[in-house]
């Protein structure tokens, strides 16, 4: 069974992620598929959008496959793990640059690689389904997949926040937040799917006649507190602001941060500082993917794995353990440039 449909419908390039076992999980295999639709479509003329989404279960698109890279850092050095962000990241730069519509109905779990597939679409539809989430900290890992172009540019340092803590949102907090651009409720998304086959060119009428109110984000809530807490750009600063504040909201968000791999949120804070002065979205694919390369052959990730999918005992041991023990020159060292023939670029043009 192949586990990415392709299909058309009218004047609609359907692309629709089938590995429901895994709640659509991304592979290299998968990523290679979507690149492919895309790429035949981009210059076809009898294709005027696309519509991205999932065939069955309760995912959009849970991540990407982090067990097989762990295996590939165990058994080949990480060679396979590479590869499969090369391909990752080329088909999220394809997304972030195509010339056509792409609407994607997040009606599900969207974490990691779904954020990346979702984030580069001009139409982001979320329903009372949605469970959006950047989780990578609790493996090792960092917000990647072009996480460092749009979450540092939320209001109010919700990007901050989301990756330090792995904080959950659902489709109401979404379309708050500006990470969706739509509010349907799921019984919509058939029909909002037949009528842009049928006249795709009025895909902005559909999705706005379609949608409703949300429920109130709770998100909205703790804005101001996300805003003053989160503010600093240190691990160092943002633990002690929260641990300060007497809050039972602040302990919670403490516990959460404090929990995730130290390497990880300050690789984050480091990315988002960075990510904000550039201005081609290649640059921070490059940028992701000279991290990827160097966090995945960190002891953390092979352990953080271990701890979340493999034994499932959620009791990572961090090398190292605590904030002031991960250094700048630590920093350095993941930051920098790879070898020139090693280096990501994108699909070429």
């Amino acid at each position: 069974m192949s586990e990415v449909l392709i299909r058309r419908e009218g004047a609609v390039g359907y692309i629709s992620l089938n590995r429901p076992q895994a709640l659509h999980a991304l592979t290299g295999e998968m990523c290679e598929g979507i690149s492919a639709a895309l790429s035949a479509w981009r210059d076809d003329p009898e294709i005027a959008a696309i519509v991205l989404d999932h065939a069955e279960g309760r995912g959009f698109c849970a991540g990407g496959d982090v067990a097989m890279v762990r295996r590939s850092v165990l058994e080949d050095g990480g060679e396979a793990g590479r590869a499969f962000f090369r391909a990752e990241y080329r088909m999220n730069h394809l997304l972030f640059t195509y010339p056509k519509p792409v609407v994607a109905f997040m009606d599900g779990v969207t974490m990691g690689g779904g954020v990346g597939l979702a984030l580069p679409c001009r139409y982001r539809v979320a329903t009372e389904n949605t469970l959006f989430a950047m989780p990578e900290g609790a493996i090792g890992l960092f917000p990647d997949i072009g996480a460092g172009w749009y979450l540092p540019r939320l209001r109010a340092r919700i990007g901050v926040f989301l990756v330090l803590t792995g904080a959950r949102l659902d489709g109401a907090e979404c379309l708050w937040a500006g990470l969706a651009t739509h509010y349907l409720p799921s019984e919509h998304v058939a029909e909002a799917k037949r009528r842009m086959a049928e006249q795709p060119d009025t895909i902005d009428a559909i999705l706005s006649e379609l949608s409703v109110e949300p429920p109130p984000a709770r998100l909205a809530r703790n804005a101001e507190r996300i805003e003053r807490l989160f503010a600093a750009d240190r691990l160092e600063d943002i633990l002690a602001a929260l641990e300060g504040d007497p809050s039972e909201w602040a302990g919670k968000e403490w516990k959460a941060v404090a929990a995730k791999c130290p390497t990880s949120a300050k690789v984050a804070l480091r990315q988002f500082a960075e990510s904000l002065n550039k201005r081609d979205f290649a640059n921070e694919m490059a940028l992701e993917y000279r991290l990827a390369a160097r966090m995945i052959m960190r002891p953390d990730f092979t352990e953080g794995v271990r701890a979340v999918l493999v034994d499932k005992d959620n009791a990572p041991r961090w090398e190292p353990a605590q904030a002031e023990d991960v250094t700048d020159a630590m920093l350095d060292e993941i930051f920098a440039p790879l070898a020139a023939s090693e280096e990501w670029t994108p699909f070429p043009t």
